[in-house]
């Protein structure tokens, strides 16, 4: 292995290190209580390493979030190229998105959070096109779904775009209003079983009448 390929490889490894310490304190501390060097400890960093790889906590977390939407895009876009009915592929869509709240909730509910904020006018533009690319590959596997269902008589003939839209504010929706629930009423965490309800709402709704 050369020295360039070397180098390559351990800042590609270390990039990796800082965030499953950023992940780490993230899911413990929350976004807001979370500080670059409380990441850089975990990491056993400097801080200053840390402002090598990334320009500040947005960024860093921004990663994350752009790690889990890429997940995301992967497992919905299975979903869409398999060979089972409209009807089947949202049960399985449903089943995509629960799966990867409860994998890591916390970064999850900091992406939607992320979406919707003022966060967005603190990134590069580089790290904000990544972004908007792997969010658009997300939404574009929902509407190829969508409209397979359309074409082939299942769905209501809307523009599958804006019910593409729909399907992830759902799950948006529903990801951050539960949790706002449980937080304030120390409840059990009912995500789960409200995105099912939501999902089966929406099933009906989009059948052809």
């Amino acid at each position: 292995m050369g020295i360039i390929e070397r180098k390559k490889r351990e800042k590609e490894s270390r990039r990796l290190q800082i965030l499953e310490a950023a992940k780490e304190v993230f899911s413990s501390k929350g976004y807001n209580a979370a500080t670059m060097e409380e990441i850089a400890d975990a990491a056993e960093l400097s801080p200053g390493t840390l402002y090598i790889y990334f320009k500040n906590k947005e960024e860093l977390h921004t990663f994350l979030s752009i790690d889990m939407l890429k997940h995301i895009a992967e497992d919905i876009e299975a979903v869409a190229q398999n060979d089972e009915l409209p009807g089947m592929k949202l049960d399985n869509l449903r089943d995509v998105f629960i799966a990867v709240y409860e994998q890591d909730p916390m970064i999850l509910i900091s992406l939607f959070h992320l979406q919707a904020g003022e966060t967005l006018k603190n990134l590069s533009e580089e790290v904000l096109e990544t972004l908007t690319f792997t969010s658009g590959k997300a939404l574009s596997a929902i509407t190829s779904i969508i409209n397979e269902g359309i074409k082939k008589g299942d769905f209501m003939d809307h523009h599958p775009v804006a019910l593409a839209d729909v399907l992830w504010s759902l799950f948006s929706g529903v990801v951050l209003w539960v949790d706002s629930k449980r937080l304030l009423n120390n409840q059990k965490d009912f995500v789960k079983s409200t995105l099912t309800t939501a999902f089966s709402m929406a099933k009906k709704g989009l059948k052809k009448d």
